[in-house]
C-alpha cells in the first residue's frame, strides 16, 4: 500500500507554515480499488508561528485570491490541533506504507521534514520510499481534469492517486516483489 501526501501552506520554503495535511492510501496497480482511507489534518498555525514557522507575503496573497470556500478552508481556525497530534497521527497513518508519493517531494515532503528537524522529532519515512506523482505526470501525461485541482489537501490526494493509478493502468506496471 502507497500514500499520496499533500500540504497546503504560507509559503514555499521548507520553514513555512503548514496550514492543512491530506493523506490517502492507495494501490497504484490496481485502478478498480478506490483510494482510501484518508487522512485530513489542520494544525494550529498559532503555534507554528510561534515557534519561528514563516508566512510569506506572496502566498498569503495568492491565498486571498482563490475561492472563498477553499480559502476558509485552508486559513480558518475552526478544528485545529496541536502539531504534535498532526505529527502522531501521521505517524501512525503510515504504518505498513511501502512508498510516500507527494506532488513534487522538494515541496510536501521537505517542508515536514524540516518541520520535524524543527520540533525534533524522527522521520518517519526513509528517503527511498519518496516517490514523486509531479515528475510521472510529466513524462506520461496527467490524466487529472485541471478543474479538480481545488487546494483542498485531501482532495488533492485523491485527484492526484487516481491518476497515478490511471497511468500505472495505462503502462500496465505490475508490483516487482524482491526476495
Amino acid at each position: 500500500m502507497d500514500v499520496m501526501l499533500d500540504l497546503e501552506t504560507l509559503g514555499t520554503q521548507p520553514g513555512c507554515v503548514i496550514l492543512t495535511l491530506g493523506a490517502v492510501k492507495f494501490d497504484p496497480y490496481n485502478i478498480e480499488r478506490e483510494p482510501g482511507p484518508g487522512l485530513y489534518i489542520r494544525p494550529d498555525v498559532d503555534e507554528q508561528i510561534a515557534r519561528g514557522r514563516e508566512v510569506q507575503e506572496d502566498t498569503l496573497e495568492w491565498w486571498t485570491r482563490q475561492n472563498e470556500e477553499v480559502r476558509e478552508e485552508a486559513l480558518g481556525t475552526e478544528g485545529r490541533v496541536p502539531v504534535e497530534q498532526m505529527y502522531r497521527e501521521l505517524n501512525r497513518f503510515l504504518v505498513g506504507v511501502d512508498n510516500i508519493w507527494a506532488q513534487g517531494p522538494v515541496f510536501d515532503i521537505a517542508i515536514l521534514e524540516n518541520l520535524y528537524k524543527q520540533y525534533g522529532w524522527p522521520t518517519p519515512w526513509q528517503f527511498w520510499q519518496i516517490s514523486d506523482s509531479r515528475t510521472l505526470f510529466k513524462v506520461h501525461g496527467d490524466p487529472r481534469i485541471k478543474g479538480d485541482l481545488l487546494h483542498n489537501a485531501l482532495a488533492d490526494c485523491v485527484s492526484q492517486a487516481e491518476a497515478v493509478q490511471t497511468i500505472y493502468s495505462r503502462l500496465k506496471i505490475e508490483p516487482r516483489f524482491t526476495k
